[in-house]
């Protein structure tokens, strides 16, 4: 979300407070899952799902054409709004999708045609949806997914620019509906990740009834054709689901990867989704209050805290007999995710002092980070492509790595800076939680080594997110997860075309990068392109524009009335999990 789906560099590592030694049953015997939120929900419009939170929220009451198995690994997609995969031509630019019919959205007030029942998706509504993301006025920050993508959309984009009123009736040369439910994409050339773009949030179906009903309100009141549909909405403490009663026919996957059948995650296979009745999310912006009601029994699940680490697992990473003992499971999985320092690019200071973007990087201790804040729960990044795909190279050593002080120095000389003589505080923009409070402080430390001084300014997850898009600040701490498999995905980030509101938040804009870039988009996986990866990669590490921090490990928790959970790096999982209400009672 994700993106693309962005994280806060620190949503796995919360600073929690370990509760005692034993949870206690929950009272409720209900159908109902218990999640929970690090951040406020900026809204439920898949146009704005470019953040871990709301992607995640958006995947419970809509859909996309395609998802990704749930079970399956490595990631394959399936179909979901489609009856089957895209037929795809010979030259691979004409896709085309047969979707399922008698798929409904959510009954709701705009649709005056049916008196408010939902009415059938058809393949017009993706049609909108995908303008939609394209409309100029509405300066979506997911535009990047379909941005030069589909032939005459740039175009129509550009259009409507200079037009008073977006007229989405005017027609784009690559979006045809030959019938009611076969719609077709014509691309500019082919493209290898276009099929993954459509399976995120953000490509979701809307229906254009519901959103010129609701004008700006439609983030607040989403309709859609999911599994669930919000029943109670208070986006910054609260979000209420309900089985959706008019979802499609969607059952739980009979088939998954080695050792899922040991692990009783096939039990389910074949019954009707989703298999809960409602679930109730909570925004929880600090941390020990969750970890207190997961340990109370009344969340379902939690990522181990930072501070608790050592308490629940053994040095061994295994869970503690006491915790075993009451049925509590451990999940561990490597993420295809990076955490990192940015640098606004566009700022005179930082953006155009590369030895200074060098020096600070080396005065980070990457390792003292992971023992401090991850529990050893990380691996040092030296690039920004995650283990596991295409393009990581694992003898790679960042020469801007290392926490060496004194050639971070003789950096500083050559910044125009010794000792940090002659450089105001830099402005570091981040967010106002008890473990980024705590990470900060540990940066301001490791600054002042090298004579940088670091004014800290704090906002909430939506006021951080917009500040970052608006290019305030100098320097900021985000994370990236995928958004699909492919190592495409976390090169786009320095991309110039997608530089701010897009993911490029650096605003990193290198010409050969960008050639490279746009070549590799070209090329299918295989040799040639990974090569091209590596030189992306080069460049990168060079000019500096991120500190890389860490790739992730993730380590989690449910409760033994929790059924089918299996670590997932993508989003509209929540239908397939189960609650077993006599064990939870």
């Amino acid at each position: 979300m994700t993106i693309g789906r962005i994280l806060t560099g620190f949503s796995l590592t919360l600073a929690l407070v370990f509760a005692g030694a034993c949870t206690k049953a929950s009272k409720d015997s209900s159908n109902t899952l218990y999640a929970y939120s690090i951040a406020k929900i900026k809204g439920l419009d898949p146009a704005f799902s470019d953040d871990l939170y709301s992607g995640a929220e958006v995947a419970r009451v809509y859909d996309t054409l395609l998802q990704y198995h749930y079970l399956k690994r490595p990631y394959v997609l399936e179909p979901s709004l489609a009856e089957a995969l895209p037929e795809i031509s010979k030259d691979g630019k004409t896709y085309t999708f047969k979707l399922k019919k008698g798929v409904l959205f959510q009954d709701d007030a705009a649709f005056e045609k049916t008196q408010g029942k939902g009415r059938e998706l058809v393949a017009e509504d993706f049609i909108y949806s995908f303008k939609r993301l394209a409309n100029p006025k509405l300066n979506s920050p997911m535009w990047w997914i379909l941005d030069g993508k589909i032939a005459g959309l740039n175009e129509w984009r550009a259009t409507q620019a200079k037009a008073e009123k977006v007229d989405y009736d005017v027609p784009v040369s690559g979006l045809k509906a030959v019938d009611s439910h076969t719609l077709q994409v014509v691309l500019t050339q082919p493209s290898y990740q276009f099929i993954y773009n459509i399976a995120m949030p953000a490509a979701s179906a809307v229906a254009r009834e519901v959103v010129e009903k609701y004008g700006p309100e439609f983030l607040n009141h989403p309709v859609g054709t999911g599994a669930f549909k919000v029943a109670e909405y208070n986006p910054a403490s609260k979000i209420i689901y309900v089985k959706n009663p008019t979802f499609r026919k969607e059952v739980y996957p009979s088939e998954g990867a080695a050792g899922d059948q040991e692990k009783g995650l096939l039990a389910d296979a074949g019954k009707t989704l989703p298999l809960v009745d409602k679930i109730v999310m909570t925004v929880y912006t600090e941390s020990q209050p969750q970890w207190l009601t997961f340990m109370k029994g009344e969340l379902d699940y939690s990522s181990i805290p930072k501070d608790s680490f050592n308490q629940a697992l053994t040095p061994q990473k295994e869970l503690q007999p006491e915790l075993k003992k009451q049925g509590v499971a451990l999940h561990s999985s490597p993420q295809l995710d990076i955490t990192h320092f940015s640098f606004n690019m566009t700022d005179p200071v930082v953006g155009k002092n590369k030895y200074l973007r060098q020096a600070i990087s080396l005065a980070m201790d990457n390792d003292k980070q992971i023992e401090l804040f991850y529990n050893g729960r990380a691996i040092s990044a030296q690039g920004p492509i995650p283990p596991g795909l295409s393009g990581y190279d694992e003898k790679l050593v960042n020469p801007y790595k290392g926490h060496n002080i004194e050639k971070a120095k003789e950096l500083m000389k050559k910044a125009g800076y010794p000792d940090g003589k002659g450089l105001a505080p830099l402005e570091y923009v981040t967010i106002s939680d008890s473990t980024t409070r705590q990470m900060t402080e540990f940066y301001q430390k490791e600054m002042a080594e090298i004579g940088v001084q670091v004014k800290v300014q704090t906002y909430s997850w939506p006021e951080f997110q917009q500040s970052v898009k608006n290019k305030k600040g100098q320097v900021w701490s985000y994370a990236w997860g995928a958004d699909y498999p492919d190592a495409e995905n976390f090169l786009q980030l320095f991309y110039s075309k997608n530089a701010s509101p897009g993911p490029n938040d650096s605003n990193y804009n290198n010409p050969e990068f960008d050639k490279l870039y746009e070549k590799a988009l070209t090329l299918p996986d295989g040799p040639e392109r990974t090569a091209l990866y590596q030189k992306m990669v080069a460049l990168v590490v060079e000019d500096t524009p991120w500190v890389f921090g860490v790739h992730r490990l993730l380590f989690g928790l449910t409760h033994r009335w929790m059924k089918n959970y299996k670590p997932h790096e993508f989003h509209g999982m929540s239908k397939y999990y189960a609650i077993d209400t006599a064990l939870r009672k």
